[in-house]
Protein backbone atom coordinates (compact mmCIF):
# COMPACT_ATOMS: atom_id res chain seq x y z
CA UNK A 1 0.00 0.00 0.00
CA UNK A 2 2.79 2.05 -0.61
CA UNK A 3 0.73 4.53 -3.38
CA UNK A 4 -2.19 4.74 -0.21
CA UNK A 5 0.39 5.60 1.85
CA UNK A 6 2.37 8.43 0.14
CA UNK A 7 -0.92 9.98 -1.05
CA UNK A 8 -1.99 11.23 2.31
CA UNK A 9 1.83 11.94 2.85
CA UNK A 10 1.20 14.55 -0.20
CA UNK A 11 -2.00 15.72 0.86
CA UNK A 12 -0.84 16.51 4.13
CA UNK A 13 0.99 19.16 2.55
CA UNK A 14 -2.13 20.68 1.53
CA UNK A 15 -4.53 20.00 4.38
CA UNK A 16 -4.71 23.83 5.25
CA UNK A 17 -6.50 24.43 2.27
CA UNK A 18 -9.21 22.06 2.77
CA UNK A 19 -9.22 22.85 6.66
CA UNK A 20 -10.18 27.00 4.84
CA UNK A 21 -13.22 25.48 3.40
CA UNK A 22 -14.40 23.72 6.15
CA UNK A 23 -14.15 26.75 8.19
CA UNK A 24 -15.80 28.67 5.57
CA UNK A 25 -18.88 26.13 5.70
CA UNK A 26 -18.92 26.60 9.58
CA UNK A 27 -19.20 30.10 9.89
CA UNK A 28 -21.83 31.20 7.45
CA UNK A 29 -23.67 27.74 9.05
CA UNK A 30 -23.17 29.44 12.44
CA UNK A 31 -24.01 32.93 11.09
CA UNK A 32 -27.14 31.73 9.47
CA UNK A 33 -28.63 30.03 12.12
CA UNK A 34 -27.98 32.98 14.93
CA UNK A 35 -29.76 35.58 12.66
CA UNK A 36 -32.74 32.14 12.05
CA UNK A 37 -32.99 32.27 15.92
CA UNK A 38 -33.49 35.96 16.16
CA UNK A 39 -36.83 34.96 14.76
CA UNK A 40 -39.56 38.18 15.13
CA UNK A 41 -42.80 37.97 16.19
CA UNK A 42 -45.49 40.01 13.89
CA UNK A 43 -47.28 42.64 15.39
CA UNK A 44 -49.62 44.21 12.88
CA UNK A 45 -49.52 48.24 13.07
CA UNK A 46 -52.54 50.64 12.72
CA UNK A 47 -52.14 53.39 10.17
CA UNK A 48 -53.27 56.96 10.64
CA UNK A 49 -55.94 58.64 8.91
CA UNK A 50 -56.99 61.98 8.95
CA UNK A 51 -61.13 61.36 8.74
CA UNK A 52 -63.20 64.69 8.12
CA UNK A 53 -66.88 63.60 7.73
CA UNK A 54 -69.02 66.38 6.45
CA UNK A 55 -72.21 64.39 5.82
CA UNK A 56 -72.91 64.75 9.60
CA UNK A 57 -76.69 63.51 9.93
CA UNK A 58 -75.95 60.47 7.69
CA UNK A 59 -76.12 56.85 9.03
CA UNK A 60 -74.05 55.65 6.25
CA UNK A 61 -71.22 58.04 6.75
CA UNK A 62 -71.29 57.68 10.44
CA UNK A 63 -71.06 54.25 9.65
CA UNK A 64 -68.06 54.44 7.15
CA UNK A 65 -66.34 56.54 9.95
CA UNK A 66 -67.38 54.01 12.74
CA UNK A 67 -65.62 50.88 10.39
CA UNK A 68 -62.22 53.39 9.40
CA UNK A 69 -61.63 54.20 13.11
CA UNK A 70 -61.93 49.85 13.81
CA UNK A 71 -59.13 50.16 11.11
CA UNK A 72 -56.50 52.76 11.58
CA UNK A 73 -55.72 55.69 14.41
CA UNK A 74 -57.94 58.32 13.49
CA UNK A 75 -57.38 62.04 13.92
CA UNK A 76 -60.30 64.13 14.77
CA UNK A 77 -61.03 67.21 12.48
CA UNK A 78 -59.22 70.47 14.36
CA UNK A 79 -56.15 68.30 15.10
CA UNK A 80 -54.83 69.26 11.07
CA UNK A 81 -55.88 72.84 11.12
CA UNK A 82 -55.68 74.10 7.21
CA UNK A 83 -54.80 72.39 4.18
CA UNK A 84 -51.17 73.45 4.16
CA UNK A 85 -50.69 71.34 7.86
CA UNK A 86 -52.70 68.62 6.20
CA UNK A 87 -50.04 68.77 3.48
CA UNK A 88 -46.94 68.72 5.66
CA UNK A 89 -48.76 65.42 7.86
CA UNK A 90 -48.82 63.67 4.84
CA UNK A 91 -45.26 64.80 3.70
CA UNK A 92 -43.89 64.00 6.98
CA UNK A 93 -45.87 60.93 7.47
CA UNK A 94 -48.07 61.59 10.66
CA UNK A 95 -50.69 60.22 9.02
CA UNK A 96 -50.84 57.82 6.08
CA UNK A 97 -54.53 59.21 4.27
CA UNK A 98 -56.77 61.86 4.23
CA UNK A 99 -60.45 60.92 3.73
CA UNK A 100 -63.07 63.93 3.41
CA UNK A 101 -66.54 62.38 3.26
CA UNK A 102 -68.43 65.19 1.02
CA UNK A 103 -71.92 66.30 2.63
CA UNK A 104 -75.20 64.66 1.20
CA UNK A 105 -72.89 61.32 0.91
CA UNK A 106 -75.45 59.29 2.09
CA UNK A 107 -78.42 60.48 0.84
CA UNK A 108 -76.92 60.37 -2.85
CA UNK A 109 -75.66 56.77 -2.13
CA UNK A 110 -79.21 55.90 -1.57
CA UNK A 111 -80.11 57.59 -4.33
CA UNK A 112 -78.04 55.39 -6.34
CA UNK A 113 -75.35 57.64 -7.16
CA UNK A 114 -71.41 56.97 -6.00
CA UNK A 115 -70.63 60.65 -4.68
CA UNK A 116 -66.75 60.74 -4.60
CA UNK A 117 -64.63 60.53 -1.51
CA UNK A 118 -61.97 62.79 -1.50
CA UNK A 119 -58.71 60.37 -0.40
CA UNK A 120 -54.84 61.65 -0.62
CA UNK A 121 -52.28 59.33 1.25
CA UNK A 122 -48.66 58.68 1.19
CA UNK A 123 -48.79 56.00 -0.79
CA UNK A 124 -46.94 53.05 1.12
CA UNK A 125 -48.38 49.92 2.61
CA UNK A 126 -50.49 51.19 5.16
CA UNK A 127 -52.12 53.81 2.67
CA UNK A 128 -52.62 50.73 0.12
CA UNK A 129 -54.55 48.91 3.22
CA UNK A 130 -56.91 51.72 4.08
CA UNK A 131 -57.72 52.41 0.94
CA UNK A 132 -58.52 48.35 0.27
CA UNK A 133 -60.83 49.15 3.35
CA UNK A 134 -62.83 51.51 2.10
CA UNK A 135 -62.96 50.21 -0.72
CA UNK A 136 -64.62 47.41 0.37
CA UNK A 137 -66.99 49.21 2.74
CA UNK A 138 -68.58 50.78 -0.65
CA UNK A 139 -68.13 47.53 -2.42
CA UNK A 140 -70.44 46.02 0.09
CA UNK A 141 -72.48 49.02 0.43
CA UNK A 142 -73.35 49.46 -3.31
CA UNK A 143 -74.83 45.85 -3.14
CA UNK A 144 -76.76 46.09 -0.66
CA UNK A 145 -78.28 49.40 -1.92
CA UNK A 146 -78.86 47.38 -5.08
CA UNK A 147 -80.82 45.07 -3.08
CA UNK A 148 -83.48 47.92 -2.14
CA UNK A 149 -82.83 48.30 1.36
CA UNK A 150 -83.76 51.50 3.15
CA UNK A 151 -81.01 53.09 5.05
CA UNK A 152 -81.76 51.32 8.52
CA UNK A 153 -81.36 48.12 6.95
CA UNK A 154 -78.52 49.10 4.41
CA UNK A 155 -76.34 50.13 7.29
CA UNK A 156 -77.69 46.74 9.36
CA UNK A 157 -76.75 44.84 6.73
CA UNK A 158 -73.56 46.42 6.03
CA UNK A 159 -72.11 46.21 9.40
CA UNK A 160 -73.02 42.45 9.70
CA UNK A 161 -71.15 41.76 6.45
CA UNK A 162 -68.23 43.63 7.60
CA UNK A 163 -67.95 41.88 10.94
CA UNK A 164 -67.55 38.70 9.17
CA UNK A 165 -63.79 37.84 9.03
CA UNK A 166 -62.33 34.27 7.61
CA UNK A 167 -60.26 32.00 9.79
CA UNK A 168 -57.05 30.48 8.30
CA UNK A 169 -56.10 27.23 9.22
CA UNK A 170 -52.34 26.18 9.13
CA UNK A 171 -52.67 22.56 7.61
CA UNK A 172 -48.63 21.73 7.17
CA UNK A 173 -47.07 20.37 9.75
CA UNK A 174 -43.57 21.35 8.14
CA UNK A 175 -41.00 22.96 10.76
CA UNK A 176 -40.16 25.08 7.74
CA UNK A 177 -37.61 27.13 10.11
CA UNK A 178 -35.08 24.50 11.00
CA UNK A 179 -35.57 22.65 7.63
CA UNK A 180 -34.43 25.65 5.52
CA UNK A 181 -31.49 25.97 8.00
CA UNK A 182 -30.90 22.37 6.59
CA UNK A 183 -31.21 23.34 3.19
CA UNK A 184 -28.86 26.46 3.46
CA UNK A 185 -26.72 23.95 5.50
CA UNK A 186 -26.10 21.80 2.80
CA UNK A 187 -26.91 24.14 -0.37
CA UNK A 188 -23.33 25.98 1.13
CA UNK A 189 -21.88 22.67 1.39
CA UNK A 190 -22.21 22.26 -2.28
CA UNK A 191 -19.22 24.87 -2.36
CA UNK A 192 -16.74 23.22 0.23
CA UNK A 193 -17.40 19.42 -0.56
CA UNK A 194 -16.82 20.33 -4.48
CA UNK A 195 -13.88 22.87 -3.50
CA UNK A 196 -12.30 20.64 -0.66
CA UNK A 197 -12.62 17.19 -2.72
CA UNK A 198 -11.57 18.79 -6.26
CA UNK A 199 -8.74 20.74 -4.44
CA UNK A 200 -7.24 17.92 -3.06
CA UNK A 201 -7.81 15.18 -5.29
CA UNK A 202 -6.97 17.40 -8.27
CA UNK A 203 -3.52 18.63 -6.53
CA UNK A 204 -2.64 15.42 -5.46
CA UNK A 205 -2.72 13.33 -8.68
CA UNK A 206 -0.77 16.29 -10.52
CA UNK A 207 1.53 15.27 -8.18
CA UNK A 208 1.67 11.66 -9.45
CA UNK A 209 1.58 12.35 -12.72
CA UNK A 210 5.27 14.88 -12.34
CA UNK A 211 7.73 13.48 -14.66
CA UNK A 212 10.23 11.73 -11.82
CA UNK A 213 7.64 10.24 -10.06
CA UNK A 214 5.68 8.69 -12.92
CA UNK A 215 9.15 7.65 -14.27
CA UNK A 216 9.56 5.53 -10.77
CA UNK A 217 5.82 4.36 -10.73
CA UNK A 218 6.61 3.35 -14.51
CA UNK A 219 10.20 1.35 -13.31
CA UNK A 220 8.75 0.04 -10.39
CA UNK A 221 7.31 -3.45 -10.35
CA UNK A 222 4.10 -2.34 -9.45
CA UNK A 223 1.08 -3.07 -12.10
CA UNK A 224 -0.31 -0.22 -13.73
CA UNK A 225 -3.92 -1.52 -12.90
CA UNK A 226 -2.76 -1.52 -8.74
CA UNK A 227 -1.50 1.49 -8.99
CA UNK A 228 -4.54 2.81 -10.25
CA UNK A 229 -6.81 0.99 -7.77
CA UNK A 230 -4.83 2.15 -5.16
CA UNK A 231 -5.06 5.57 -5.98
CA UNK A 232 -8.80 5.71 -6.33
CA UNK A 233 -9.41 3.99 -3.11
CA UNK A 234 -7.01 6.81 -1.40
CA UNK A 235 -9.14 9.29 -3.05
CA UNK A 236 -12.38 7.48 -2.21
CA UNK A 237 -11.43 7.49 1.62
CA UNK A 238 -10.32 10.84 1.41
CA UNK A 239 -13.69 12.02 -0.17
CA UNK A 240 -16.02 10.26 1.79
CA UNK A 241 -13.75 11.32 5.06
CA UNK A 242 -14.54 14.74 3.89
CA UNK A 243 -18.46 14.17 3.51
CA UNK A 244 -18.94 11.80 6.67
CA UNK A 245 -17.11 15.02 8.50
CA UNK A 246 -19.15 17.64 6.77
CA UNK A 247 -22.70 14.94 7.97
CA UNK A 248 -21.42 15.09 11.38
CA UNK A 249 -21.07 18.79 11.99
CA UNK A 250 -24.72 18.56 10.05
CA UNK A 251 -25.58 16.71 12.89
CA UNK A 252 -24.37 18.55 15.80
CA UNK A 253 -25.34 21.91 14.14
CA UNK A 254 -28.74 20.76 13.35
CA UNK A 255 -29.86 17.78 15.97
CA UNK A 256 -33.62 18.74 14.90
CA UNK A 257 -33.37 18.55 11.11
CA UNK A 258 -30.77 15.61 11.16
CA UNK A 259 -32.23 12.87 13.20
CA UNK A 260 -35.48 12.88 10.83
CA UNK A 261 -36.84 11.03 7.77
CA UNK A 262 -34.98 14.94 6.49
CA UNK A 263 -31.86 14.44 7.44
CA UNK A 264 -31.79 11.12 6.05
CA UNK A 265 -32.64 12.57 2.74
CA UNK A 266 -29.85 15.06 3.16
CA UNK A 267 -27.09 12.99 3.75
CA UNK A 268 -28.03 10.33 0.85
CA UNK A 269 -28.48 13.20 -1.50
CA UNK A 270 -24.88 14.74 -0.04
CA UNK A 271 -23.53 11.53 -0.53
CA UNK A 272 -24.22 11.13 -4.12
CA UNK A 273 -22.87 14.41 -4.88
CA UNK A 274 -19.33 13.44 -2.61
CA UNK A 275 -19.39 10.83 -5.44
CA UNK A 276 -19.85 13.31 -8.22
CA UNK A 277 -17.42 15.67 -6.78
CA UNK A 278 -15.12 12.91 -6.43
CA UNK A 279 -15.14 12.23 -10.12
CA UNK A 280 -14.89 15.74 -10.81
CA UNK A 281 -11.57 15.85 -9.04
CA UNK A 282 -10.42 12.58 -10.69
CA UNK A 283 -10.90 14.43 -14.52
CA UNK A 284 -9.80 17.73 -13.44
CA UNK A 285 -6.00 15.80 -11.59
CA UNK A 286 -5.66 14.50 -15.05
CA UNK A 287 -5.92 17.69 -17.01
CA UNK A 288 -2.97 19.04 -16.13
CA UNK A 289 0.13 18.40 -13.78
CA UNK A 290 0.34 22.80 -13.81
CA UNK A 291 -0.91 23.55 -10.01
CA UNK A 292 -1.38 27.40 -10.51
CA UNK A 293 -3.57 26.48 -13.45
CA UNK A 294 -5.50 23.64 -11.24
CA UNK A 295 -6.16 26.48 -8.61
CA UNK A 296 -7.72 28.93 -11.31
CA UNK A 297 -9.78 25.76 -12.65
CA UNK A 298 -10.96 24.34 -9.28
CA UNK A 299 -12.17 28.14 -8.09
CA UNK A 300 -14.06 28.61 -11.17
CA UNK A 301 -15.56 25.01 -10.78
CA UNK A 302 -15.96 25.33 -7.05
CA UNK A 303 -17.40 28.87 -6.95
CA UNK A 304 -19.15 28.94 -10.88
CA UNK A 305 -21.31 26.33 -9.89
CA UNK A 306 -22.13 27.43 -6.68
CA UNK A 307 -22.66 31.34 -7.82
CA UNK A 308 -25.14 29.85 -10.93
CA UNK A 309 -26.64 27.21 -9.16
CA UNK A 310 -28.45 28.54 -5.86
CA UNK A 311 -26.05 27.60 -3.52
CA UNK A 312 -25.18 31.28 -2.01
CA UNK A 313 -27.87 33.32 -3.54
CA UNK A 314 -31.42 30.81 -3.61
CA UNK A 315 -32.26 30.29 -7.46
CA UNK A 316 -35.66 31.46 -7.08
CA UNK A 317 -33.55 35.17 -7.40
CA UNK A 318 -31.67 34.01 -10.17
CA UNK A 319 -32.67 34.92 -13.68
CA UNK A 320 -34.24 32.32 -15.69
CA UNK A 321 -31.24 32.12 -18.48
CA UNK A 322 -28.84 31.57 -15.66
CA UNK A 323 -30.51 28.67 -13.62
CA UNK A 324 -30.89 26.99 -17.84
CA UNK A 325 -27.40 27.26 -18.26
CA UNK A 326 -26.78 26.14 -14.39
CA UNK A 327 -28.92 23.02 -15.96
CA UNK A 328 -25.50 21.41 -17.24
CA UNK A 329 -24.13 21.06 -13.74
CA UNK A 330 -24.53 18.72 -11.44
CA UNK A 331 -24.04 21.39 -8.31
CA UNK A 332 -27.89 22.42 -9.59
CA UNK A 333 -29.53 19.12 -9.50
CA UNK A 334 -27.96 18.74 -5.89
CA UNK A 335 -29.21 21.88 -4.47
CA UNK A 336 -32.71 21.26 -6.29
CA UNK A 337 -33.15 17.81 -4.33
CA UNK A 338 -32.06 19.77 -1.06
CA UNK A 339 -34.82 22.33 -2.09
CA UNK A 340 -37.16 19.44 -2.48
CA UNK A 341 -36.34 17.51 0.23
CA UNK A 342 -37.13 20.73 2.54
CA UNK A 343 -40.80 21.00 1.21
CA UNK A 344 -41.75 17.28 1.28
CA UNK A 345 -44.54 16.63 3.40
CA UNK A 346 -45.36 12.92 2.52
CA UNK A 347 -42.53 9.97 1.73
CA UNK A 348 -44.31 8.06 -0.56
CA UNK A 349 -43.20 7.11 -4.18
CA UNK A 350 -44.34 9.96 -5.88
CA UNK A 351 -43.03 12.24 -3.54
CA UNK A 352 -39.77 10.49 -3.55
CA UNK A 353 -39.61 10.49 -7.10
CA UNK A 354 -38.25 13.78 -8.50
CA UNK A 355 -35.45 13.09 -5.75
CA UNK A 356 -34.73 10.16 -7.53
CA UNK A 357 -34.61 11.55 -10.51
CA UNK A 358 -32.22 13.92 -9.65
CA UNK A 359 -29.68 11.94 -7.89
CA UNK A 360 -30.01 9.66 -11.01
CA UNK A 361 -28.87 12.77 -12.76
CA UNK A 362 -26.14 13.44 -10.84
CA UNK A 363 -24.71 9.62 -11.07
CA UNK A 364 -25.19 10.32 -14.88
CA UNK A 365 -22.55 13.05 -14.23
CA UNK A 366 -20.71 10.88 -12.05
CA UNK A 367 -20.38 8.49 -14.73
CA UNK A 368 -19.75 10.73 -17.68
CA UNK A 369 -16.48 12.16 -15.65
CA UNK A 370 -15.00 8.50 -15.31
CA UNK A 371 -15.58 7.98 -19.06
CA UNK A 372 -13.56 11.52 -19.43
CA UNK A 373 -11.38 11.07 -17.25
CA UNK A 374 -10.48 7.56 -18.67
CA UNK A 375 -10.24 9.09 -21.96
CA UNK A 376 -7.50 11.11 -20.85
CA UNK A 377 -5.48 8.76 -18.83
CA UNK A 378 -5.51 6.46 -22.13
CA UNK A 379 -4.20 8.99 -24.06
CA UNK A 380 -1.79 10.10 -21.07
CA UNK A 381 -0.49 6.60 -21.24
CA UNK A 382 -0.27 6.39 -25.48
CA UNK A 383 1.60 10.05 -25.68
CA UNK A 384 4.12 8.57 -23.06
CA UNK A 385 4.43 5.36 -24.29
CA UNK A 386 5.57 7.28 -27.71
CA UNK A 387 8.26 9.45 -26.24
Amino acid sequence: MLIFRTYFKILNKYKGVVIIYTVILLFFAAFNMQTSDNSTNFVASRPDVYLENRDKEGALSALLCAYMEEQADVQAPGELDGEEALSDALFYRQVNEIIEIPEGFSEKFLAGERPDILVRSTGDYQAAYLEMQLERFLEVAALCQKAGMDEEELTEQVKEILAETAQAELTSSLDTENLSKGVFFYNFANYSLLAGCVYAIAIVLSSFRKGYIRRRVNASPVKYTRYNRQLLLANGVFALTLWGFYVIISMVMLKNVMFTKYGLLFVANSFVFALCALSIGFFIGNLTTNKEALSGIINVVALGSSFLCGAFVPAQWLPEGVLKVAHILPSYWFIQNNERIARLETFDFASLKPLLVNGGVILGFTALFVVLTNLLSRSGRRSRSVL
